[in-house]
């Protein structure tokens, strides 16, 4: 205990960290505090009253931007179509030569899709926009009482500002301030609801003090389970010749300095479970037509706790794993940087040879990764099913897409804190076991 206050100490007497975290602090305040501004001439609680939003995109909505969506907040959209866009912008760049090469411009080429991607998110918060008033406010009884065309024109362009404005912050987080600011935007809005839904599982009927800290040790050990999948990486070995004679007079003649490759166990995030989560929602939407009304097999695929539903879920996050590692991680260019920069893995030739090695081992840990990946989707379903939770509300934090981006900017945060702990040289938040393998944007593919 000591050690810990010990840490924040340090932190404190940082200056620059410390101007980091309270500018941090300050932007995710503004951010909470506009979930609350209720869009004008809405009735809030009408709204929260007459919509429907038990299970099904609403509830991932509303749990990505903390409640705004299902209140009528100026934020109710979030960071989502951001995301959205930042997603076309990266498979774009794989299929359009333009776009991948700006990307290969370094900083310019950055800026460049930055910008477009700004503008691509304006696009789709135009669309998204009426499409959220229509459906969910203007459909519910008693939400708006006239709702004329100078409403629909005023509100739709305070949707657009407000994206816009958390778009903002999200990107003064990332250069001022601590942690990735648009995966920081997200974790937030998802354990602002985490008090609520403990509060409901502890309180519920059926519930019972030994029964909810044996939840919290199960939910403490899948936490453990996603730091190791995030964390996870397979060390390839490779060599290099010591050009530098005053740092190798000491060793052998011959020698080689030894390092190595280290390729994620889950190179792909949390991408798969988005983009599976999409299409699963797609029986949803085709059963609210009078054609498809009364399909039982769309009823089943719809059933988000039932068998059907989450088997077809895990296979496609499996193959959507697959897919996605595929395109982001490029065994020919990695092997080709090493033939460049004189490395080389023992016993595999420099060149192609080195390419197919390295995407042998990728396709091999990418498998359990995968599965594991799966298994922390869907289990949030089989622990509701079981009755391992009393509440749906509190079951969505022991997997999925939400628990995977909370432990990745954790993991991320924390690792920039450290860094800047070191760099004054004091220790770190953690005097062994140092975080490894975490790249910059936390939530793969997203947080552009």
């Amino acid at each position: 205990m000591k050690d810990f206050f010990k840490k924040f100490r340090d932190i404190w007497r940082h200056e620059e960290l410390r101007n980091k975290i309270l500018l941090t602090l300050g932007l995710i305040l503004v951010y909470r505090i506009g979930s609350f501004i209720i869009l004008p001439g809405v009735n809030s609680e009408a709204l929260e009253q007459g919509s429907d939003t038990s299970g099904g995109l609403m509830d991932l909505l509303a749990l990505f931007t903390g409640g705004a969506f299902t209140r009528a907040s100026i934020f109710a959209l979030g960071i989502m179509p951001y995301i959205s866009a930042s997603i076309i912008m990266q498979l774009l760049g794989i299929a359009v030569p333009s776009v991948m090469k700006m990307q290969r411009e370094g900083e310019s080429g950055r800026k460049k899709i930055n910008q477009y991607t700004r503008f691509l998110t304006i696009a789709i918060t135009v669309v998204q926009a009426p499409g959220y008033l229509a459906s969910t406010v203007v459909s519910t009884p008693g939400a708006v009482q006239d709702p004329n065309g100078f409403w629909w024109f005023s509100a739709v362009v305070i949707l657009i500002a407000a994206t816009l404005l958390i778009m903002w912050l999200g990107e003064r987080i990332t250069d001022k301030g601590i942690g990735n600011g648009i995966s920081l935007i997200i974790m937030i809005g998802i354990i602002a609801s985490l008090p609520q839904s403990i509060a409901q599982e502890f309180i519920h009927p059926e519930s019972s003090l030994y029964f909810f800290l044996i939840e919290i040790v199960i939910l403490l050990i899948v936490i453990g389970i996603s730091v190791l999948l995030t964390l996870g990486i397979r060390k390839v070995p490779i060599h290099s010749a010591r050009r530098n004679f005053a740092s190798t007079s000491h060793l052998p003649a011959g020698e080689q300095a030894r390092s190595y490759i280290p390729l994620r166990i889950n190179s792909a995030g949390v991408m798969p479970i988005i983009f599976a989560q999409a299409i699963m929602f797609l029986p949803l939407y085709m059963m609210q037509t009078e054609t498809f009304q009364d399909s039982s097999v769309l009823q089943s695929l719809g059933d988000f706790n039932g068998f059907w539903y989450n088997l077809l879920f895990a296979l496609m996050i499996v193959v959507f794993t697959y897919f996605y590692t595929a395109i982001t991680v490029n065994p020919n260019q990695m092997a080709d940087d090493l033939k460049r920069q004189g490395n080389f893995i023992p016993g595999i030739k420099p060149g192609r040879p080195t390419a197919e090695y390295l995407d042998n081992v990728i396709s091999r840990i990418t498998l359990p990764g995968s599965l594991f990946l799966a298994m922390i989707a869907i289990l949030p379903a089989i622990v509701f099913s079981l009755e391992l939770t009393k509440t749906q509300g509190f079951a969505i934090f022991f997997g999925g897409t939400s628990l995977l981006i909370m432990v990745g900017v954790v993991l991320d945060t924390l690792q920039q804190i450290e860094s800047h702990l070191l760099s004054r040289h004091m220790d770190g938040l953690m005097k062994s076991g140092k975080l490894r393998g975490r790249s910059s944007a936390p939530v793969s593919g997203i947080a552009g």
